[in-house]
């Protein structure tokens, strides 16, 4: 996951949201590719969460 600034991470992170969105409503959230998503998009999270919380201090 190249993420180059906050901007490139917050697209990356409204971009994996709306894929999950899109995915579990045509299958389920139980999906593999729903799972693997998630997953992406926990990590894209923390990195955010790390990244505002490293510039606020």
């Amino acid at each position: 996951m190249d993420v180059r600034n906050k901007s490139d991470l917050l697209n990356k992170i409204e971009d994996y949201r709306q894929q999950m969105i899109e995915l579990s409503l045509s299958s389920s959230f139980m999906d593999e590719r729903v799972i693997h998503i998630s997953d992406q998009l926990d990590k894209l999270l923390n990195k955010y969460h790390a990244l505002t919380t490293n510039i606020d201090e």
